[in-house]
């Protein structure tokens, strides 16, 4: 009778768990995966924020020594995530953080970029550029996860440490280059389908939604599946009202959340960390704000929510659009709204959602954080 009680006592309490716990479960979960990898993301952010500011206000040559430079090491912060995902996904399910390492290696290696890798004993292996990719590496690591433990039964103890490595990776590597990886591009492709025809059916009332949406497709690399969509606006249109609006809102409203958990910080040093990821994503980065500070606090994301809704429809209202097509838009990219006849009108309204941005989602997680603490 008491294990029935028992039984009965936590089906009750799954059954209050609601959409919140399962998002902090979530977040507990996924932001020991990406802390560890949060200084190369400060410091590629930063870089590229900083060579944004000195092509667009100092003159500074886009192929300059200096700027390839600086795109050098923005490119091994981003372009080699990865392999860095690869090692800390594997501490994460205790699994060897090499292995992980090698899987996100051979993902954006030159034997597999070059395109020639084609099959695998007949099977074809779709070409995907896997590189600064997010999903494809954790998938695959998950699917070790489940390949070791099966290893770990049936491999005699005096052969595990060259066998099973072996086997792990000639199971992984494959799965993970025929089907796992593909998976994760496909649902980018579709990702960018569902927002055109959102913007195509709904008009200026899907920009705010989907600004709210798009830190969660940045943090599930879904959003580099947008850049085609931007470069094609540009190409035949002559604008980008779509993508560039809800990078530049989104990231915004990221920066002032985290600005709102710094000062709700008590932790001096951690202050000063979330004031640093704060700054980084306020010039157009948010990986080290989104994986360091929000993703763990779904009650502080909400207030980046309300911000993003709140100036995403100033800027649909107002027709914002981004005349330039280039990464990390943010405050150091205000020249992006400059119009093809020097006209600034654009620029003005990018001020002021950019305003709107931060001052909601600033006032709008500070409170909410502060009636959370008071309950």
């Amino acid at each position: 009778m008491a294990d029935d009680k028992a039984i009965q006592e936590e089906a009750q309490e799954q059954t209050k768990k609601g959409a919140k716990y399962y998002a902090q479960q979530f977040g507990n979960f996924v932001a020991p995966i990406f802390f560890p990898i949060i200084p190369a993301l400060v410091v590629g952010g930063l870089i590229l924020a900083i060579r944004n500011l000195l092509i667009n206000y100092f003159g500074i040559s886009m192929d300059s020594g200096t700027a390839r430079l600086m795109v050098g090491l923005f490119e091994a912060g981003f372009t080699f995530l990865p392999v860095y995902l690869g090692y800390s996904a594997c501490i994460q399910f205790k699994l060897s953080p090499v292995l992980g390492m090698m899987l996100g290696a051979l993902l954006i290696g030159d034997s597999f970029s070059s395109g020639a890798i084609t099959d695998f004993i007949g099977i074809p292996i779709p070409q995907v550029n896997y590189g600064s990719s997010i999903m494809p590496v954790i998938f695959g690591v998950i699917f070790m996860y489940y390949v070791d433990k099966l290893l770990e039964k049936v491999i005699p103890q005096i052969l595990k440490f060259f066998l099973k490595p072996l086997l792990t990776m000639l199971i992984v590597a494959p799965v993970t280059l025929i089907a796992l990886g593909p998976i994760g591009n496909t649902l980018s492709v579709y990702v960018a389908d569902g927002i055109l025809w959102l913007y195509n059916t709904i008009g200026f009332i899907a920009i705010p939604a989907l600004c709210a949406v798009y830190p969660y497709m940045v943090m599930l690399g879904l959003d580099k599946a947008l850049s085609p969509i931007g470069i094609q606006l540009i190409t035949t249109v002559g604008y980008n009202p779509i993508t560039a609006v809800m990078g530049f809102v989104s990231n915004l409203c990221i920066g002032a959340t985290t600005l709102a958990v710094a000062s709700e910080e008590k932790d001096i040093s951690q202050k000063g960390l979330y004031n640093s990821f704060a700054v980084t994503a306020l010039c157009g980065v948010t990986e080290p704000a989104f994986y360091g500070a929000l993703i763990a606090r779904p009650d502080a994301l909400k207030g980046t929510a309300i911000g993003a809704i709140t100036s995403g429809l100033f800027a649909a209202v107002f027709g914002l659009r981004a005349y330039v097509q280039g990464g990390c838009p943010g405050l150091l990219t205000f020249v992006f709204f400059i119009d093809n006849n020097g006209s600034l009108h654009y620029v003005l309204i990018a001020l002021i959602t950019a305003a709107i941005a931060i001052t909601v989602s600033f006032l709008s997680t500070k409170i909410i954080l502060k009636s959370k603490n008071k309950s």
